[in-house]
């Protein structure tokens, strides 16, 4: 039986019933830990709302950057972003423990995950800093890319994930948000889950192959709670399990 992951980066939504509406159609979830948005209230709340769905829990690191929701890359000595990044894993990681759930993976978020996804260097840093700090953990990173190939030489455990909502390039990145049709429509979003669970392959002005095991709905994107459902439905009715890594 086919099996894919479906995660979600969450705790993104102060004020709102949004974490409460899509978990439960998630196998796991990337908790925003105070870098581009959260602390310590916000994390420990979508910890125990993984902890009551049974979804694995993952830490969500990012730039310290909480003007831009760590969209850009910020200009930081190495020490400082490896400083920041453990920071913020460890207070995932303490709650965690507090809370008696298991810290699954670990998820770089926004810039920086595009970042380690095409810079070696950037890459490196971030699976010194998981190993450092969640030598038990998985990493989750960008199918086919540069931490892939990172994760994989250095023997590390690495998720592979594809995204539900996003245009790729033919490179295999994503579509900058800044650029028209960077973020897909409805009916592009359940097509192209399809082709990635079952097919293996993304439509990126050609078929792309991607070995993915995990698939995004990122929370922000419109209808996110209709989209969760339907991609839950749809993959299920296809024959495939949705199951955490």
């Amino acid at each position: 039986m086919l099996s894919i992951d479906l995660n979600a980066d969450l705790g993104e939504h102060p004020g709102t019933n949004l974490d409460e509406q899509i978990m439960p159609f998630l196998s796991s979830c990337n908790v925003a830990c105070g870098g581009h948005i959260g602390d310590e209230g916000s994390v420990r709340q979508t910890i125990l709302l993984a902890k009551q769905h049974s979804v694995a829990v993952g830490a969500h690191p990012s730039y310290p950057d909480l003007g831009n929701f760590g969209r850009i890359i910020l200009t930081m000595q190495p020490d400082d972003l490896a400083t920041s990044i453990k920071e913020q894993i460890h207070l995932v990681k303490r709650i965690c423990e507090e809370e008696e759930v298991a810290l699954h993976h670990i998820k770089p978020h926004g810039a920086l995950y595009n970042r380690a996804a095409k810079d070696a260097f950037i890459s490196e840093l971030v699976l010194k800093v998981i190993e450092e700090v969640a030598p038990n953990t998985y990493w989750m990173g960008l199918a086919g890319s540069t931490s892939e190939e990172v994760a994989r030489r250095h023997g590390y455990s690495f998720i592979a994930e594809g995204f539900a909502d996003r245009q790729y390039e033919p490179d295999g990145s994503l579509r900058s948000r800044t650029l028209d049709g960077a973020v897909l429509q409805k009916t592009e979003v359940l097509k192209q889950v399809e082709e990635l669970a079952v097919n293996n392959r993304v439509n990126a002005g050609g078929w792309l192959t991607l070995n993915v095991q995990s698939i995004c709905l990122h929370s922000d994107t419109e209808g996110a709670v209709t989209l969760a459902k339907e991609i839950h439905e749809h993959l299920v009715n296809k024959g495939i399990q949705i199951a955490a890594v």
